[in-house]
């Protein structure tokens, strides 16, 4: 079947979606989440076939990777979206009008979002929920590399819905190919919001040729800036933290800003980061701070492009400045918008950074790792915006909805 038709199909579904109680859209969820830890083996299989495909030196590896304890990760999200209020018939504003004439903003559904991803099986069970959850259809579009995987999870999915009569086609997988992912960017009238997840060349692909109108999200240059105040212990566990949790995903650190009258501090700063073997690009007064304290092995001199880049790897780089306001045109310069740190003790120091930083998530003394909509209590998230139209940050329930106005009177007539 074309791609035409089956986002055809995916259109018409949607409108039932409409209909739906929360009652019974929560019930589905709690249904799909079950199924889904049930058929757990069914699933690991598929994703060991695409296992198989890819090196694991690869960072997207561990974005790949399922295991038992991830699926019932994934099936907790979505018994947590099953929970929430929903996010439709909300009033955001009423007013009356002098002449009677009531005007209400009520949010709605936008109907048809089309999610393109890469290795990250997981997005498949959380879009579906945020978007079944909210009155969407959803159109996934996952790479080659992980598509045993996700034909195994959408597989669930329409078992779930067709047992209880409600049309599959709300949940509408496409085939792993680039022409699919052509005519999504072009099915204007067919799909109302598209957002990427992945890599910064993903994004700008998808930005520079959609037709359709996209949020952008994914893409992290993350920094950590540790202040001429900050505190060295707590320093050295968030840095740690932020960069080897899960150096895959978008909120993971790239680059410490070190104030230079803290160098002293730096090797123990950074001394948990050799035990998961995490090679350090240090500017020329990082790397003499580090030199005889680091690995050698992992120690190596930055140049301009260890600065700007998301490694999504076991990598990292410092850049040390002699003020404040030097890291604040660090992080203009090199960030991407998503998520920045300060360790710091002085409050007006604070206060300051998260005034002047422009960037989704402005974090102090905390760990940019939280950059996630379960962390923020929202369930699951669709993604994280890096830009300033509609929605910022950790996309999630309220993000992925738009609103109308409905306005009643009694014969009221404009003149």
């Amino acid at each position: 079947m074309s791609i035409n038709k089956l986002l055809e199909q995916t259109v018409r579904a949607s409108r039932s979606l409409l209909s739906l109680s929360d009652d019974t859209t929560n019930r589905i969820l709690t249904e799909a989440a079950a199924e889904l830890v049930a058929h757990s083996e069914q699933i690991l299989t598929a994703n060991a076939e695409d296992l198989a495909r890819m090196d694991p030196a690869n960072p997207k590896y561990d974005r790949l990777k399922l295991t038992v304890e991830r699926l019932e990760g994934i099936a907790g999200d979505m018994r947590n979206v099953a929970t929430l209020p929903s996010p439709l018939g909300k009033t955001l504003s009423e007013t009356i009008r002098p002449n009677g004439m009531r005007i209400r903003k009520v949010t709605v559904p936008f109907g048809v979002i089309g999610v393109i991803y890469e290795a990250r099986p997981n997005v498949t069970f959380d879009v579906f929920s945020l978007c079944f959850k909210s009155g969407n259809a959803c159109v996934l579009k996952g790479g080659s590399d992980a598509d045993s995987s996700n034909r195994a999870l959408v597989h669930i999915i329409h078992r779930v819905l067709e047992r209880e009569g409600i049309d599959p086609a709300v949940c509408t997988l496409l085939p792993p190919d680039r022409e699919a992912t052509t005519e999504l960017l072009n099915a204007v009238g067919l799909v109302d919001l598209i957002i990427p997840r992945g890599s910064s060349s993903l994004i700008h692909f998808v930005r520079e040729h959609a037709k359709v109108p996209v949020i952008e999200t994914g893409a992290g240059i993350c920094h950590t800036y540790f202040d001429s105040y900050g505190d060295k212990d707590k320093g050295r566990e968030i840095v740690n933290n932020a960069k080897t949790r899960r150096v895959s995903v978008c909120n993971a650190l790239d680059c410490l800003i070190i104030h230079q009258e803290r160098l002293s501090d730096l090797p123990h700063i950074c001394g948990k980061l050799p035990d998961s073997h995490v090679t350090i690009y240090a500017d020329e007064p990082a790397y003499a701070a580090l030199a005889g304290h680091y690995p050698e092995t992992l120690l190596q001199h930055a140049d301009e492009n260890s600065f700007g880049t998301e490694f999504l790897d076991y990598k990292m780089s410092i850049r040390t400045v002699y003020s404040f306001d030097a890291a604040l045109a660090h992080i203009a310069r090199y960030g991407s918008k998503h998520s920045e740190s300060i360790i710091s003790e002085d409050p007006e120091t604070i206060r300051r950074f998260q005034q002047l930083v422009d960037a989704a998530c402005v974090y102090a003394n905390v760990s940019t790792a939280f950059t996630d909509g379960a962390q923020f209590g929202f369930g699951a998230e669709i993604g994280i915006s890096t830009q300033k139209l509609h929605a910022r940050g950790p996309m999630a329930l309220p993000e992925i909805t738009t609103y109308k106005y409905i306005i009643e009177g009694d014969g009221q007539i404009r003149i």
